[in-house]
């Protein structure tokens, strides 16, 4: 499932815009299908510009009945009548993933903990500080079994003692849920720390959720500038 917004608070209709002879949403759904992953992957959209975008060539899309203030709640809405175990979230503005992350992402879910884990996501390493600093770049830090504490656009944790030596994490917007999580999550209400933050897997751990992050390694660039839009298209030139 990709959700996928037209009216983007920091970079309206990103989603059509062009990146190398094709818009995002259409590299993001086709980067999905290539996996060879899923049974099915879908847009989800309050958008008509982005659902004629997505049928036009030929994607499958859901048109969204109701509004929705994030894309979990979109896909909740999408999946709700499915018969589904594992509902796989890339967001649309993330055109560079891989398989092999989407590998690792749905491999949890057959390990010693699985029962433990409500859902699973990316993070990969951050290294130069304009990157850590970026409240665009959403940071998690994690327990000794990589299960998540929290997810801040501030740089977390705070460097108190700077001879401490600490890698600092970016949360990438895919996740795998249980489907049943993800009708928990539909039925509940906003509370503060994701209203303040804006990061909806806040909501997961207010509640009570066990989400376990897994690292990649693979380059990913989260459209959510202009800026990020010129790097995504060195990216595909390079």
């Amino acid at each position: 499932m990709i959700p996928a917004r037209y009216e983007a608070s920091r970079f309206p209709g990103k989603l059509l815009k062009d990146l190398e002879g094709k818009t995002v949403i259409r590299r993001t759904y086709e980067a999905a299908k290539n996996t060879g992953l899923f049974q099915q992957v879908y847009v989800v959209t309050d958008s008509d510009k982005i659902f004629e975008e997505v049928t036009g060539f030929g994607g499958k899309a859901i048109k969204s009945k109701e509004e929705h203030e994030c894309g979990s709640d979109r896909i909740a809405e999408a999946v709700q009548d499915m018969d589904v175990d594992i509902v796989v979230n890339v967001q649309g503005d993330e055109p560079f993933i891989d398989k092999a992350s989407l590998e690792k992402l749905l491999d949890v879910f057959q390990q010693d903990d699985a029962a433990a884990i409500d859902l699973a996501s990316l993070k990969c390493a951050l290294t130069e500080s304009d990157e850590i600093t970026n409240p665009n770049n959403v940071k998690v830090i994690t327990n000794k079994n990589d299960f998540a504490l929290y997810f801040s656009r501030f740089p977390i944790p705070y460097p108190r003692n700077t001879e401490a030596h600490i890698t600092y994490y970016k949360h990438i917007g895919i996740y795998a849920f249980r489907k049943q999580a993800l009708i928990d999550f539909y039925n509940l209400p906003m509370l503060p720390l994701e209203e303040t933050e804006k990061i909806e897997c806040i909501r997961y751990l207010e509640y009570g959720k066990n989400i376990k992050m897994v690292e990649t390694s693979m380059q990913t660039i989260g459209i959510d500038t202009p800026e990020d839009l010129e790097k995504a298209k060195k990216l595909l030139r390079s």
